[in-house]
């Protein structure tokens, strides 16, 4: 089951780092004002995309991957049927700790995977608006 109880949404949003898989470079867009927003809380957001080479200021990476750093959350602004590739990719690291799916965003296989692999899954919620409830 994802999470849905405040006290382990609050512990996930105590993590640091958190990796935007289809960050986008235009402002308005949700994939770009929550990335925005959680940088300026002070999260050491990396932008994933691989249309991009610079988004918010920072070295964008092609895929999970690629990012050379320990990543304890991945947030997921891309389609419901690209979920399961990413899920898999952050599952071959051993650093992710959290999957989040973006409002809208669904896969219940992917979720199980995860979920089976002992990363904790957050679906279909707003970092944005759940750190403001909860941490503000």
């Amino acid at each position: 089951m994802p999470v849905t109880d405040d006290e382990t949404l609050r512990s996930i949003l105590d993590y640091e780092t958190v990796a935007v898989v289809g960050c986008s470079g235009t402002p308005g867009k949700p994939a770009y004002d929550i990335p925005r927003y959680l940088d300026r809380q002070g999260y050491n957001v990396i932008p994933v995309n691989p249309f991009a080479e610079d988004l918010l200021g920072k070295t964008t990476y092609d895929s999970l991957s690629e990012v050379p750093e320990e990543i304890d959350i991945v947030d997921v602004f891309r389609p419901s049927e690209e979920v399961s590739e990413i899920v898999d990719e952050a599952l071959e690291r051993d650093d992710v700790s959290v999957i989040w799916l973006q409002l809208g965003i669904h896969d219940d296989d992917a979720v199980a995977r995860a979920e089976d692999d002992g990363r904790q899954v957050v679906e279909d919620r707003c970092m944005k608006p759940e750190h403001q409830r909860l941490m503000a």
